[in-house]
């Protein structure tokens, strides 16, 4: 059983608004976080686009508008740490590593998608990259990811572990209980929280006495920050200074403010926004913005911007075409990794499939002199 006897960490709690920034950045690494930025941005409106054309089924949630802050976290995780996403994960797990054409073909429900098909757009799954799976319940990863950081803790590993969620997440019983836990015995985890203003159309405001998210940190004594999600360098600094709190035993609660450009998933038209509101978000795009910043420092030019643009959607139609391409899973594999190792009485029946063997039918004598 793990140890609950740790020290108190009180003496260590951060709550500064802002957290301290790393030394300045290459242009390349800067540079890579715009072109990570297009990669997502182009992916996720193509993505729509093929759900319109209905060749991406169920659910489907984008990371539009959110791009500086997916750069910006996973930029600074380490290959060998865990990743818990929610069902806005796309982005991620492009981010991650994970090859963009068997996330597109995820989406497009094909065999050689990142999940063979069967997770979809909210259900990605990738051991090599450790990156964990979105989930469609609110708050599913939450737990898990808590679990994951124990498990970690209790190897005595280096690894951490990043648990991104939506702000909606925070009010929930289960937020509450990991990261109580999590303070107690001091895991490695990180719990980044993406505030874009809304719980599908409630705003923050209306919905959390708190609306400074970050805040509700204190309540375990735990170090937290909030941070502009518009700005991929801030993101990145704040992401590093969280992991490396997570790594001493010290759990961190990171939120990034971050606006959603379209509705809560893609068939939401967001009716409850206002004119003005949607035209202040298209006004702070992190795109535009970034480009803007970098155009200004001289790190990027119009013709690099072209060219980074191009690229971007050339990967991207290459990813639709590999997912055009793959095939359907065959329905065989349907309970396929339902259980990482066999487990008894594991049931492999198909919807319609009788439960139990049918009893063999009376003779047709027999029925007769019944009948008789």
């Amino acid at each position: 059983m793990p140890s609950n006897t740790k020290a108190p960490r009180a003496s260590t709690r951060r709550t500064a608004a802002t957290p301290p920034r790393g030394g300045a950045l290459e242009d390349q690494q800067l540079l890579g976080f715009y072109r990570q930025m297009v990669l997502i941005r182009r992916f996720e409106e193509r993505a729509a686009r093929a759900y319109t054309e209905a060749k991406v089924g169920g659910y489907c949630h984008l990371n539009l508008g959110e791009e500086a802050t997916v750069a910006g976290l996973m930029s600074a995780v380490q290959p060998d740490d865990y990743v818990f996403t929610n069902y806005r994960e796309h982005g991620y797990a492009i981010a991650r590593g994970i090859a963009p054409a068997r996330v597109m073909a995820e989406l497009y429900g094909r065999s050689d998608g990142v999940s063979r098909g069967w997770g979809g757009s909210m259900h990605m799954f990738d051991i090599a990259s450790r990156f964990m799976g979105g989930y469609g319940i609110v708050g599913g990863q939450v737990p898990l990811a808590t679990g994951a950081a124990l498990a970690i803790d209790y190897r005595n590993g280096s690894e951490a572990v990043v648990c991104l969620m939506g702000d909606g997440t925070t009010n929930i019983g289960a937020f509450h209980e990991s990261l109580n836990i999590a303070a107690l015995w001091g895991l490695p985890i990180v719990y980044a929280v993406v505030n874009n203003g809304l719980g599908m159309g409630t705003t923050v405001e209306q919905s959390s006495a708190e609306p400074e998210l970050h805040k509700r940190a204190a309540s375990y004594r735990m170090a937290s920050a909030r941070v502009d999600g518009n700005d991929p360098v801030a993101v990145h600094a704040a992401a590093q200074v969280a992991l490396a709190s997570a790594r001493k035993g010290k759990p961190y609660l990171l939120e990034t403010v971050s606006g959603r450009l379209k509705g809560h998933s893609v068939v939401d038209p967001a009716r409850y926004r206002s004119r003005e509101e949607a035209e202040a978000l298209k006004a702070s795009d992190p795109v535009a913005a970034y480009a803007a910043r970098l155009h200004e420092q001289g790190s990027l030019t119009d013709e690099l911007i072209a060219q980074i643009d191009a690229d971007a959607v050339g990967t991207v139609a290459a990813a639709v075409e590999f997912a055009d391409a793959s095939p359907f899973p065959d329905v065989s594999t349907l309970f396929d990794y339902t259980y990482a190792t066999p487990v008894p009485n594991d049931s492999r029946r198909l919807p319609g499939d009788a439960l139990f063997p049918a009893s063999p039918r009376p003779a047709a004598d027999a029925h007769a002199e019944v009948s008789a």
